[in-house]
């Protein structure tokens, strides 16, 4: 049983398996009463069950497919009118390094509903009131591969939005008591490789990281108050640095007339 006390209760998607799982362990550990979602009724229960006898702690299950309208606004509804909820973990995602050409469309359009448009759903579901509470956090997961478009533009620019609404969002809370963090794994053992077709043993094993260090790292970053967490970044000024650029360029990028290049 975790000594640290109530600290409200933590709304984790995609929670019956991998890095949602972890985070449920986590969290339950520090003294969060527990919202699971996730389609697998079975497994959340099953998780929910241990939970629930390790740390004596309250813990719910939502069984719900994000990329369905209908069940992400019963996911909504119920966390929105809860008033114990302190925390959203936005984990939930679909992926595949499909190229737009060859891309099933069906396919398509559920890794963005679940990857954008239930995470932005959600999140604005418990914001107003984080923010009339003035507490509270929100955490969404992105990956890497939102700089990286050699693994599938329809992935990557699911968590390319994510990076930028997450950041955006950090900016709109502040001077808030609520944090926003965004939380960019790199390469994760989970089973959300098996489930996107891929096979992560072709990947070397010194860049694979495990969940359970993964959501520990990013935990560290949450406490510490980062609006942006890359567990496997060794040296937090290139963050900075890569930050730093961007807003340059895009200072570089306004003016009345084109640039002379474009001069017919």
């Amino acid at each position: 049983m975790s000594g640290q006390g109530n600290k409200g209760t933590a709304v984790v998607t995609g929670a019956s398996s991998g890095i949602g799982a972890v985070y449920a362990d986590r969290l339950a550990g520090q003294g969060y009463d527990l919202v699971l979602v996730a389609r697998r009724a079975d497994r959340l229960e099953e998780l929910a069950g241990k939970l629930r006898q390790t740390y004596s702690r309250k813990v719910s299950v939502i069984s719900a497919d994000l990329s369905n309208d209908d069940d992400v606004r019963r996911v909504e509804q119920a966390i929105a009118s809860d008033d114990s909820v302190t925390l959203l973990v936005n984990n939930a995602g679909l992926g595949g390094q499909s190229v737009v050409a060859t891309a099933d469309a069906d396919a398509a359009e559920r890794m963005i509903k679940v990857n954008v448009i239930a995470l932005t759903r959600l999140t604005r579901a418990v914001l107003p009131g984080f923010l009339a509470r003035n507490r509270g956090a929100v955490v969404n997961i992105a990956s890497v591969l939102a700089y990286e478009t050699s693994f599938g533009g329809i992935y990557s620019g699911t968590k390319a939005y994510v990076v930028n609404f997450t950041e955006a969002l950090h900016r709109e809370v502040e001077g808030t008591e609520v944090k926003v963090q965004v939380v960019l794994p790199g390469a994760t053992r989970t089973d959300f490789w098996e489930l996107a077709g891929s096979d992560i043993d072709q990947l070397p094993k010194e860049i694979v990281m495990s969940a359970d260090h993964m959501v520990d790292a990013a935990l560290v970053g949450l406490a510490r108050g980062e609006a942006v967490t890359v567990p496997a970044l060794a040296e937090p000024a290139k963050l900075d640095i890569f930050l730093g650029a961007r807003q340059a360029f895009y200072g570089s990028l306004h003016a009345d007339k084109p640039a002379a290049r474009y001069a017919a």
